[in-house]
């Protein structure tokens, strides 16, 4: 009785841990998805994309949905803060699409409609090949290696703003706090795979982590006391 009670003490801390670590990574998450906010709103305002790109928003939703849909405990029972927070994030992104859609003019309206309607069938294609070709745990396997990918392909964005800081010895468009964001971020979730051995959160969330470290460092070595960030790591011109 002695050695249960010990055994179940270890699982439900083991538990706390995981539930705590995913929980975190929503929260750090959330400080990314609204960081395009000022963006759109000047958008509104203005009544114009201007010179902003609707493609990043198209890239992170088509990613929320492919790793949301991972997160289902159709695909992989357990991980249901996966799918929590790509929730989240799908809809913010969609949101974001759409304000973009409304306020650019015909030629990259129509792109974007195009481009949102190639996301659904992609995400939809994905749905219907997991479910009537792979069993579990073959399903979580595809869907797995399909975010990854797509995980991966989201460094894109931060490896830009790493070579462009080191070029311009500037951190003028990398904010501290998206950085220490996406470090947290990516560490939380790192932590969430490990505790669920789960190496499709993991590895990917180790890679972000380690970009999120050198983003760190990068803004302790380039920052000077004056300088204003004044464009968020998320907002794209075209």
């Amino acid at each position: 009785m002695e050695m249960s009670a010990t055994g179940g003490g270890l699982f439900s801390t083991y538990s706390i841990c995981s539930n705590a670590a995913g929980i975190a990574g929503n929260l750090f998450a959330f400080v990314l998805f609204v960081s395009p906010t000022p963006t759109f709103r000047r958008i509104i305002r203005s009544k114009s994309t201007e010179q902003f790109s609707g493609l990043p928003y198209i890239y992170a939703l088509l990613n929320c949905l492919i790793c949301l849909w991972y997160g289902t405990p159709i695909v992989s029972p357990g991980i249901i803060l996966v799918f929590t927070v790509n929730s989240v994030g799908a809809v913010f992104q969609l949101v974001y699409i759409l304000i973009f859609i409304i306020y650019a003019e015909r030629s990259k309206k129509l792109k974007m409609l195009g481009l949102l309607l190639g996301v659904f069938a992609a995400f939809a294609a994905v749905v219907s090949i997991s479910i009537c070709l792979f069993q579990p745990p073959n399903r979580q396997t595809f869907v797995g290696y399909l975010s990854v990918i797509s995980l991966i392909s989201m460094f894109a964005s931060p490896l830009f703003i790493i070579n462009l800081v080191i070029r311009t010895r500037s951190v003028e468009y990398m904010p501290f706090y998206l950085s220490l964001a996406t470090f947290l971020m990516s560490l939380s979730f790192f932590a969430y795979g490990m505790f669920k051995q789960d190496t499709f959160i993991s590895v990917p969330n180790g890679i972000g982590g380690v970009l999120g470290i050198i983003q760190l460092v990068l803004y302790w070595r380039y920052s000077r006391p004056n300088e204003k960030p004044t464009t968020p790591l998320l907002e794209s011109n075209a």
